[in-house]
């Protein structure tokens, strides 16, 4: 890891209630990546293996939908995160994501960071206050946007 990771990793405000030691451990897994538009960053039902902090552009989650094909659930932009399969088996992705125009963020593998969950208590419970607020707005999302899809056209005002 580099003094450069760690600054980056330490001036995201996702993770500005961490201690210096728990941005340490992070800037360890941590990369620079980016994605053209158009790029799938990953599929539903794909091994989760890492995560990522949007810091510019934006990523469409999508959730294949028997007879209508992936429909977006929800477009995320710079300074949210992206992926929360990876805290829990059986890691795989609860929903696709597609970058809809240039995407520059911090992935995270995924492997050291559960590793250091469960070697240090106090670094897993601050994942999970980070982490349990994202997972929950994303379900809030997709039940949001399924009923949108599932509703019929009395339902969603129609005529």
């Amino acid at each position: 890891m580099t003094d450069d990771m760690f600054s980056r990793v330490g001036s995201l405000a996702f993770f500005a209630g961490l201690t210096r030691e728990q941005l340490r451990a992070l800037a360890g897994a941590a990369r620079p990546v980016s994605y053209a538009a158009g790029a799938r960053i990953f599929e539903e039902g794909e091994t989760a293996d890492r995560f990522w902090l949007l810091e510019h552009g934006t990523v469409a989650l999508d959730l294949q939908v028997p007879g209508r094909g992936a429909q977006v659930i929800e477009t995320l932009a710079g300074g949210v995160v992206l992926g929360w399969s990876w805290l829990h088996p059986p890691y795989r992705w609860q929903f696709g994501a597609v970058a809809r125009e240039s995407v520059e963020a911090v992935a995270f593998d995924a492997g050291p960071v559960r590793e250091h969950c469960d070697a240090d208590p106090a670094f897993g419970y601050a994942m999970l206050r980070l982490f349990t607020p994202v997972i929950t707005a994303r379900l809030h999302a997709t039940r949001l946007r399924l009923l949108d899809l599932y509703a019929t056209a009395a339902q969603a005002g129609q005529p």
